[in-house]
């Protein structure tokens, strides 16, 4: 957290040294890796790895999610702990609800308008979409606060709005009206990828569940996740979330454990006859691909 703060820190320092130039965009591309390295802290710090106690979590949360990268930690956490429960259920998942993207042949035949449209080719349409999430992320951060369920409503819209006000007032302070429009296009668009990046190879392309399935814990969360092998590169790029399976199955296990955890878990797997699936990373994004463009199949 302490190298993290002072890279985020330090390339804000350098983006006001370097001033009017081209250069920037590079530093667009820097902090896009810098933002999504933060989102990876915020959701340790959510899963309650880091800190024994809630008040410092949120506290740590707020502050690096709200203030540092400009996602509502609210709102975040209440999705991802309902993702947790049921990952990749039609009915209890928000991650595979069907908005822009369906997840299901079933969801594909039920959609209407643009959703459909896009849904016949979607695994083409799928890396440029990215480039608009955390655009997405942003309003809906904000859209969350508005719910009569908001919990801290004012101090994280505060937080929020004060990190929109920083980063857009430094960003058209130190760049020409243009170049300051492009940094941001960049510098978002490459957040959303990196960040859909890091997401789609942990449930995309497996199997998706409905009410007519009842399984277990362990088999609910196994079954339903795809671990990435790799390396330190790897399990660093992808904030350790490559371990997917370990990390559904022990959510407040610090990250850097679940390495750890890994081979053990995939031994009792095998030896309780339940599929543990482990791909490299970029056969993760064929597999989920090829289920994105098999599910928009009967609109084709």
């Amino acid at each position: 957290m302490t190298i993290a703060t002072i890279v985020y820190l330090g390339c804000w320092a350098l983006f006001a040294w370097i001033g009017d130039s081209w250069w920037q965009m590079l530093m667009a591309v820097v902090l896009a890796v810098v933002f999504t390295q933060l989102g990876f802290l915020a959701h340790d710090l959510g899963h309650r790895q880091v800190f024994r106690t809630r008040r410092p979590s949120d506290i740590a949360g707020l502050i690096i999610g709200n203030f540092g990268v400009g996602l509502g930690w609210g709102w975040w956490n209440t999705k991802h702990n309902k993702h947790h429960a049921n990952p990749n259920h039609e009915d209890h998942d928000p991650d595979v609800s069907p908005a822009v993207i369906v997840w299901s042949q079933e969801q594909a035949r039920r959609v209407t308008g643009l959703p459909r449209f896009i849904a016949k080719y979607q695994a083409f349409w799928f890396f440029p979409l990215l480039t608009l999430e955390a655009w997405h992320l942003h309003v809906a951060s904000v859209k969350a606060l508005f719910e009569p369920t908001a919990k801290r409503r004012w101090l994280e819209l505060g937080l929020l709005v004060t990190h929109f006000a920083l980063y857009l007032g430094l960003v058209f302070t130190i760049l020409p009206f243009g170049k300051a429009l492009l940094f941001l296009a960049i510098h978002q668009g490459l957040f959303g990828v990196y960040l859909g990046c890091t997401f789609a190879p942990n449930h995309k392309g497996m199997p998706v569940l409905t009410k007519e399935d009842k399984l277990d814990f362990l088999r609910k969360q196994v079954l339903t996740s795809r671990n990435v092998r790799g390396n330190l590169f790897t399990d660093v790029a992808l904030g350790q979330l490559n371990y997917q399976i370990e990390h559904h199955l022990f959510p407040h296990m610090p990250a850097p454990n679940l390495r750890k955890a890994q081979p053990i878990v995939e031994r009792y797997c095998q030896e309780i006859g339940v599929d543990y699936l482990q791909t490299g990373l970029i056969e993760s994004y064929g597999q989920a691909l090829k289920h994105l463009h098999e599910v928009g199949e009967p609109l084709r």
